[in-house]
């Protein structure tokens, strides 16, 4: 029995970069004359609502999925996650170019286990997230995305099976309504800046088109992402956050219920984490924004001390009580929702830390 094709999805960039748009154009329209993979295209994965047709349209694909998006691996995965989109995480060579030269010198060592609730529901397929900032050659992305369809062009029996593949498409409605397949014959249409037809130049048009939906009614977005891999579900989060973004399921598990009570550029609960399990996908500092690594360290020394610049926890608490005041609230300081690890901190004996800690602080510096 035959493998299914890999279906490639390319989420475009918030803005009109010329030279990311570019990008975005190459690798859509030589996958699609090449006939490797199926191919999508929607707006930016972050800034998609539930409801929006882009979202709908994901949460219909079936099989294994690459997704190319402006945005961390980590980030991709768990914005898809949130919506619904789910899949095990599959690994790309691109994302292990940061880890290749550790990997080298220990290649006996294992990865620490994931000690997160993890996620729920996943279906059994793999889902592949690439950044689209690793590389500014679209062969870079075409070469993995063949690598990748190869790997997984096995029986669909060994991978499970998940339905019909869906059709091509030209164009998808701005509404919430799937529109059904064209002819095989229509032309790929321009929408959102992607001008096939241009690039298409002088190559043949029997290709199917790929599915490209309108990003014309998409405005730009800010809310946290849980990162389920790394939560351990301790709700120091919403203990901290005072403006209702946080809730519980059914599980009594930690959610983001109400995203668009989240303060735009404020990144507070992010820094109480313990585990740096919350991710905004937007903001400038990479470990806030779901740049891979180990998860935080229980102990760890702050060299922001050593400068007098404060400490991750102090500058959440400054973040929330802007955000308080600017909604004619009062700031609390440190007084409430204060991590229970800092509030316990005073029972625990003094370690060698500590020691080394109060000898940093007598330097002279």
């Amino acid at each position: 029995m035959a493998g299914r094709k890999l279906t490639v999805v390319i989420s475009q960039s918030p803005g009109k970069n010329p030279v990311k748009r570019q990008l975005e154009e190459e690798i859509a329209t030589r996958l699609m004359l090449a006939g490797t993979a199926e191919v999508s295209v929607v707006p930016h994965l972050y800034d998609l609502t539930a409801d929006h047709t882009g979202m709908l349209w994901l949460k219909s694909l079936r099989g294994n999925l690459v997704v190319l998006g402006w945005l961390y691996p980590r980030a991709i995965r768990w914005v898809l996650d949130r919506n619904g989109v789910k899949g095990k995480e599959g690994e790309s060579r691109l994302n292990l170019v940061e880890d290749a030269e550790a990997d080298d010198e220990h290649p006996e060592e294992e990865a620490p286990a994931l000690r997160g609730i993890g996620s729920l529901d996943v279906p059994n397929r793999l889902i592949y997230a690439i950044d689209l900032r690793n590389d500014a050659s679209p062969q870079t992305y075409l070469t993995e995305i063949q690598r990748l369809s190869d790997l997984v062009s096995t029986p669909l029996v060994q991978l499970g099976s998940f339905g019909s593949a869906p059709s091509p498409l030209s164009i998808l409605p701005t509404n919430n309504q799937v529109a059904e397949p064209p002819a095989r014959e229509e032309p790929a249409k321009t929408m959102s800046g992607l001008d096939l037809h241009s690039l298409m130049n002088g190559h043949s048009t029997e290709a199917a088109p790929p599915t490209v939906i309108d990003g014309a009614d998409v405005r730009r977005r800010w809310y946290p992402v849980i990162d389920y891999s790394r939560c351990t579900n301790c709700m120091e989060c919403i203990d901290f956050c005072l403006f209702g973004v946080y809730g519980v399921d059914h599980s009594d598990r930690i959610l983001v219920e109400e995203q668009d009570n989240c303060k735009k550029g404020c990144p507070a609960c992010s820094r109480v984490c313990p585990v740096n399990a919350i991710i905004f996908p937007e903001h400038k500092t990479p470990g806030i924004a779901g740049a891979d690594g180990g998860p935080v360290e229980d102990f760890k020394i702050d060299l922001s001390k050593l400068f007098g610049a404060p400490t991750a926890l102090e500058m959440a608490v400054l973040e929330r009580d802007t955000e308080l005041v600017a909604d004619g609230r009062e700031a609390v300081g440190a007084a409430i929702g204060l991590p229970k690890r800092q509030t316990d901190q005073a029972e625990k004996p003094r370690d060698d830390l500590d020691d080394l800690m109060d000898g940093l602080d007598a330097l002279d510096l």
